[in-house]
């Protein structure tokens, strides 16, 4: 606690130092990245020191202490409406920093003792200001859910991998990696999540009283596969028609990309209505189902649809197979040629399969497969050969954040287990430290 309070105090003197002059309105770049950068130090340990209050509060307001309980002495009924109306918060976030700080503090045993925390991993990365109250909480969560199901050494070692990659992820990143946790500590839980998911689909259709149609979907991760897969390839192509050839809707505003999708859905409709247009990026959308071989036989563990977050059972990945319209990945390539060298210029469709094992999608922001290109690292013009150790998933955007902002791209190993670094350019970080590309920032990959 002293420690965490002691970094706190560091991190508002660094705050105070870094602020630029009286308004923060017309400061440079830098000195706002500065600024932004110690801010979110200084309120993650912030959360740490209010979680570690909360949970104490808590503690002497138990409802066993009666009128003595601390929160009623001070006109409140509980300890959550008591630590709720003093930060100016809801009742449900002051329980989630109830609940994270009673999971990271330490155990006071009968004999008197304290114990480890109950999240030892989770509390460390709270306590030094990695991860704030959220992240913990979200991590918390998924591990007692799944505590009864799992194995004692995987929670610990899945805890110490999901604390260590929360840092600098945004909620719902953070998200993702923990429905991909979940699903490997607890595989048999899968499938009846499955079905819960699959008795909730549906489809509401309504119109309002401006003409305009609401459509309100939710699809289960089987059936909602196709969905994903059509419209991003028809948003993707519009993306990079719009970006690198300036063609399309010239002069008019840009599009946000639930337009896109709106008018991807009306594509998609047309042409199952028999519209004349055949030549479109639908045809080469594509459901890809990636499962391990000895997991397919024996019917154990899960498997991945791109696009999709949720893992899907065995018995889904099977039904999925047997479709005839999706492509399942499921050994090697069989043979066909994965480098071309210099003798092709485009990536062919095994090699970016390979690549999205690798990259899992964009390499830069973790974007879903299907918004992506294969894209040469050494560039083709200056020599660059057609293979997967020279080829990267980036999406429209972050291929040009790269390529215009000055990053390096840095792949260690070879084939899909290899390790693809991003190297900011000094402006952004003058140590240029690699850092580790959306497969191993944003999805959970247990050794």
């Amino acid at each position: 606690m002293e420690h965490t309070l002691d970094a706190f105090t560091a991190a508002v003197a660094g705050l105070v130092e870094a602020w630029p002059g009286d308004r923060v309105e017309g400061a440079s770049g830098a000195a706002l990245a500065t600024v932004n950068d110690r801010l979110g130090a200084a309120r993650r340990l912030l959360d740490a020191l209010t979680a570690q209050v909360a949970s104490e509060i808590a503690r002497q307001s138990r409802p066993e202490l009666g009128a003595e309980s601390l929160a009623k002495r001070q006109g409140h009924a509980n300890a959550t409406q008591y630590v709720a109306s003093e930060l100016g918060i809801s009742n449900g976030e002051a329980a989630r920093f109830v609940q994270v700080g009673e999971a990271t503090a330490p155990r006071l045993l009968l004999t008197g003792e304290q114990a480890p925390a109950v999240h030892p991993h989770v509390a460390a990365a709270l306590a030094a200001g990695r991860i704030g109250k959220d992240a913990a909480a979200a991590i918390i969560r998924m591990l007692d859910e799944v505590a009864p199901r799992a194995v004692l050494d995987s929670l610990d070692e899945a805890e110490r991998m999901l604390a260590a990659q929360a840092e600098g992820l945004t909620l719902d990143q953070l998200r993702k990696v923990i429905t991909r946790a979940e699903a490997y500590l607890d595989p048999d839980g899968v499938a009846p999540k499955e079905e819960e998911l699959r008795q909730s689909a549906g489809v509401h259709v309504r119109q309002d009283r401006s003409g305009m149609i609401i459509v309100t979907c939710s699809f289960d991760p089987e059936r909602g596969a196709p969905v994903v897969a059509a419209l991003e390839a028809l948003v993707k192509e519009e993306l990079y028609r719009q970006r690198d050839d300036g063609s399309g809707r010239s002069g008019l505003p840009p599009r946000s990309i639930p337009q896109m999708q709106a008018d991807a859905m009306v594509t998609v409709f047309e042409h199952f209505l028999g519209c004349a247009q055949k030549d479109t990026p639908l045809a080469g959308a594509t459901v890809v189902v990636r499962v391990g071989w000895e997991d397919l036989q024996s019917g154990t563990g899960v498997g991945l649809i791109d696009g999709i977050d949720q893992p899907v059972c065995i018995a889904t990945v099977r039904r999925m197979l047997g479709g005839g319209s999706v492509v399942g990945w499921i050994t090697s390539n069989g043979g066909e040629v994965l480098d071309w060298g210099r003798r092709k210029r485009d990536f062919t469709g095994a090699q970016k399969m390979l690549l999205v094992e690798r990259d899992g999608g964009c390499a830069g922001c973790g974007a879903p497969p299907g918004r992506t290109h294969a894209h040469h690292i050494r560039w083709w013009s200056r020599g660059g050969g057609t293979g997967i150790d020279n080829g990267i998933l980036l999406c429209s955007s972050c291929h040009h954040r790269i390529h215009d902002n000055g990053w390096d791209i840095r792949i260690d190993g070879t084939g899909v287990k290899a390790k693809v670094w991003l190297i900011p350019p000094p402006d952004v970080d003058p140590s240029r430290s690699p850092r580790p590309a959306a497969r191993r920032r944003f999805d959970y990959v247990p050794a």
